[in-house]
């Protein structure tokens, strides 16, 4: 299926909470083996679980994998912006 340019189009696959793969990625703000930060066309995600890491990374083809037990996605708009920062720097300031 093409999509036309200027469309946002974005994928996510997930296989028995273990192995995740997304399309639609343009770039990795941060990640450690509990949360993964991903700018993509659809807004911010984060992805967070237990022993997380990257299996595979394509900036060119906008792709992500990334492998572990995978708790939860969730997409960071307008009205939660501040939870992103605070998850940023909360985690400097432990």
């Amino acid at each position: 299926m093409e999509h036309a340019k200027g469309n946002k189009h974005q994928e996510i696959r997930m296989l028995n909470r273990k192995t995740l793969d997304i399309t639609g990625v343009s770039n990795v703000d941060s990640f450690d083996n509990e949360e993964f930060l991903l700018e993509t066309e659809c807004g911010y995600l984060t992805v967070r679980g237990q022993n997380l890491h990257m299996k595979n990374l394509s900036l060119d083809q906008g792709l992500v994998s990334i492998e572990g037990t995978i708790h939860s996605l969730v997409y960071l708009d307008g009205s939660t912006a501040g939870t992103k920062s605070k998850g940023l720097f909360g985690k400097l300031f432990k």
